[in-house]
């Protein structure tokens, strides 16, 4: 970080909160986040090869492990779980040794995740709060070791202002982990791509409130992180890690698809649609997970064309990981 770096907050809310809490309230993401993924909001982890994507629970805490193993914190470490949800992830790195301060922007989730919170003993180790990743007034200058993110980044309006937020509260040498999404540019789509699709990758988007997932094609997360004072950044393909999860998905709403496809439904069951055509674009290239490692631990930059982002990286000595998966 510059000295001559200097943090602003702004008054107005940076996130479209009724559009979050509307996509959130659907039946559709209550019930899919609820019975297919027990109540988690992210992809699960396979090793590379595996096509079945069952059983779906350790897979998922695969890739929960990844997460906690990236930030690579001692027990007894301070992170924010930006977008905590039902305080799932929160927990489990809680029980494993980590201090987990929570927020989230539904506050029916903050009220799920305080109850189960209470209910494991964990109220000595994990606080949550209604709270907008623009806006960490409530946290201190330098003070958290680690801050994370799955598939929340996205929603951000202003996603500058976000990464300028979590450098201002990380300590030098602390680490941010981002799983987001990101996708290839217009320029990069091959010209054999169904209309459909990218259409598709429109709708998904807006409907699913995610504004910054949108701008985040190749590279410019990276940018963004780098212009906050993020540096040394290496990525790994995770593409095959994730795939048999979005497989998975493209069966479980393929029939449904085509039913809310055909009376033109497809912006009241965002998750339906993203399921089925983002498995087709995994299979035409068109996105793919990257996980970028600390720097100078490994010799490699494997890109993907992919759209989905993870990253985790330093303050003051940055490590970036960018892995990265598209919703088409």
């Amino acid at each position: 970080k510059s000295e001559n770096m200097t943090t602003t907050q702004e008054e107005q809310p940076l996130i479209p909160y009724r559009s979050v809490q509307n996509y959130f309230a659907t039946w559709e993401s209550r019930a899919g986040y609820k019975l297919v993924l027990g109540g988690t909001r992210h992809y699960g982890y396979y090793k590379a090869g595996t096509r079945m994507p069952f059983p779906i629970n350790p897979a998922l805490r695969r890739m929960e492990d990844h997460v906690y193993n990236t930030l690579d914190l001692p027990k007894g470490s301070e992170v924010l779980d930006a977008g905590c949800g039902v305080g799932h992830v929160a927990m489990y790195f809680a029980r494993k040794g980590l201090r987990v301060r929570g927020i989230d922007l539904v506050e029916n989730h903050i009220l799920w995740a305080e109850r189960d919170i209470k209910a494991q003993g964990l109220d000595s180790q994990v606080s949550v709060r209604v709270g907008d990743y623009h806006h960490l007034d409530h946290i201190s200058d330098t003070s958290l070791d680690g801050i994370f993110t799955m598939e929340t980044f996205v929603h951000a309006n202003d996603g500058r202002k976000v990464l300028n937020e979590f450098f201002r509260v990380l300590k030098p040498g602390g680490t941010l982990a981002l799983y987001e999404y990101w996708h290839v540019s217009d320029q990069e789509i091959p010209s054999d791509v169904p209309k459909h699709i990218l259409e598709s990758a429109k709708r998904v988007n807006k409907y699913g409130a995610m504004p910054t997932g949108e701008l985040l094609t190749k590279g410019v997360l990276r940018n963004w992180l780098k212009e906050q004072g993020f540096v040394d950044v290496e990525e790994t393909d995770l593409s095959e890690n994730i795939a048999p999860m979005s497989f998975f998905f493209y069966l479980l709403g393929y029939i449904p698809f085509l039913i809310i496809s055909f009376f033109g439904l497809q912006q009241y069951f965002v998750n339906t649609e993203a399921g089925v055509q983002e498995y087709r674009g995994l299979e035409r290239g068109l996105w793919g997970i990257r996980h970028a490692c600390r720097g100078g631990s490994f010799p490699f930059l494997s890109l993907a064309t992919g759209s989905g982002v993870w990253c985790w990286f330093h303050r003051g000595g940055p490590w970036l990981t960018e892995p990265t998966y598209l919703m088409l």
